[in-house]
């Protein structure tokens, strides 16, 4: 795994982000003097909206078949290519907006506002009570115990996708390093990664989806996944279904970001970032999520 020049990446955000620790509230947003002009302003407007309820925010899914797959990569030290076999779930077309995630929680921590980019600076903990919150205002059994952070997976709301859900999801039948062929070609026809994005995140679904419909799947923002991290754990990995270690210290994120290098957007690249449960210091411009639903006879 080459992550020397992702951690130096995270290390270059880090100490741009520490000069306000603190978690900053809309309109509190400190435009770096290195900023692309091009970048959405810092005073963006935020987009409650008075005139609509949090609940009226309206979110297209994608149902993802069920099926099996070769999920990994040979040439990843901690991705041992195995079978994996999937029940079927919907997953969110696109990944979670500002604006949606501003509707649901009342608050946006992204750095580079705009309504319709992703959410980033999210921890792993805001992911999933975000998914917990979208699943009480539509009426659905929440997945997360809030206090345990063990996820539910017979409740019939919102959670964030296994890791194998993630790259069955990316990879949509196909069985390359992307989900477009073996070398990033192309890449800049489905994602926003470092030679095209300008040096920020970028709206949602401007690129081409994937084969199944799903947008950003690879760059603009890494996503974050249900599962912790663990070197090996495929080697052990059940061949249904499966879900992650039971423990560990950091969470799985997925498919690139907007200013890593296209290697990182391939279908079966992992990594890892710690899930942040607690340190309201911790939020990165890198990190957002889409969720998923199981789906089942009454959907």
């Amino acid at each position: 795994m080459n992550r020397l020049n992702i951690a130096a990446l995270v290390l270059a955000g880090t100490l741009a982000l520490l000069a306000g620790c603190e978690r900053k509230t809309p309109g509190d947003v400190r435009t770096p003097a290195n900023a692309d002009p091009t970048a959405p302003s810092a005073s963006a407007k935020e987009s409650a909206g008075t005139n609509e309820t949090r609940s009226e925010i309206k979110t297209e899914m994608v149902q993802i078949p069920g099926g099996r797959f070769m999920m990994g990569n040979k040439d990843e030290v901690d991705a041992t290519p195995h079978e994996v076999v999937l029940s079927p779930f919907f997953m969110d077309k696109h990944l979670v907006t500002q604006e949606q995630y501003q509707r649901v929680m009342s608050s946006n921590p992204s750095r580079w506002k705009e309504d319709k980019n992703p959410v980033e600076q999210v921890r792993w903990s805001d992911a999933v009570s975000f998914c917990n919150k979208r699943s009480e205002l539509e009426g659905l059994q929440p997945c997360y115990d809030l206090t345990t952070w063990k996820c539910n997976f017979d409740a019939n709301g919102y959670r964030l996708p296994t890791e194998a859900e993630w790259e069955y999801a990316c990879r949509a039948g196909t069985t390359t390093a992307y989900f477009f062929g073996d070398t990033p070609a192309k890449l800049g026809d489905y994602g926003w990664y470092e030679k095209n994005s300008g040096g920020h995140p970028r709206p949602v679904g401007q690129k081409r989806p994937n084969p199944w419909g799903l947008y950003d799947i690879c760059g603009n923002v890494w996503e974050w996944c249900n599962d912790f991290y663990k070197v090996d754990y495929y080697q052990e990995a059940p061949r249904e279904n499966p879900r992650g270690p039971e423990k560990g210290e950091t969470k799985v994120v997925r498919g690139g970001g907007w200013r890593f290098r296209a290697e990182n957007c391939r279908s079966g690249y992992r990594y890892n970032e710690n899930p942040g449960y607690a340190d309201v210091c911790f939020g990165y411009d890198i990190y957002g999520f889409r969720c998923v639903r199981k789906a089942s006879a009454s959907n």
